[in-house]
């Protein structure tokens, strides 16, 4: 093996070790949340949580990780045209997925569960932060399809792609976790 595709592996390794240390450090912010949610409420549960809502931002969350994933296989297959419209399917549902969050969920809470309640403070802390956390994600999902269009990527080369969707599919792992505990856990 040549020194320059050694090097090229060795950081390639490294690069995907500190992603992953990088998400474990995140997961902890996650887990101290969801912890606290069962120290201070236990399993109790607003009845007015719309479980309906809660189910459909999750679908929509869960689907946008399945178009992620295809937009990441067709990169490495070379498929720029099917990496572009996967990621943009994927970028449609995560803001799909944060407007709803922000603009119906949000406003709804606020009757029920209002910022000055243990419930209340619980829920928009955790929701809030898994939406930045979105947010962030979107960012960076849109900065690699602009990447993208301009053919920064190849099958050899997509580090930047990679890591996007790996960090993409972590904010709906949280999610996975948060939504039985704020909506299905209680009466």
């Amino acid at each position: 093996m040549s020194t320059l595709a050694h090097d090229s592996k060795y950081q390639l390794v490294t690069r995907r070790l500190g992603l992953w240390l990088f998400i474990l450090s995140e997961s902890m912010i996650f887990i101290a949340l969801l912890f606290t949610r069962f120290l201070m409420q236990g399993v109790y549960r607003p009845e007015e949580l719309n479980q309906t809502l809660g189910l459909g931002i999750t679908t929509i969350l869960l689907i946008s990780s399945f178009t992620a994933n295809r937009a990441e296989v067709r990169i490495a297959q070379g498929d720029r045209t099917g990496f572009l419209r996967n990621l943009a399917i994927t970028i449609i549902l995560g803001l799909v997925f944060l407007v709803v969050v922000v603009a119906v969920e949000w406003p709804e809470a606020l009757h029920f569960a209002p910022p000055s309640t243990g419930y209340g403070t619980l829920f928009f802390a955790i929701t809030g932060m898994h939406a930045f956390h979105v947010l962030t994600g979107l960012i960076i999902l849109i900065i690699i399809f602009f990447q993208g269009k301009r053919g920064q990527y190849s099958p050899e080369d997509h580090w930047g792609a990679e890591s996007g969707v790996v960090y993409w599919h972590f904010v709906d792992v949280v999610w996975i976790f948060v939504y039985p505990i704020l909506y299905l856990f209680g009466p």
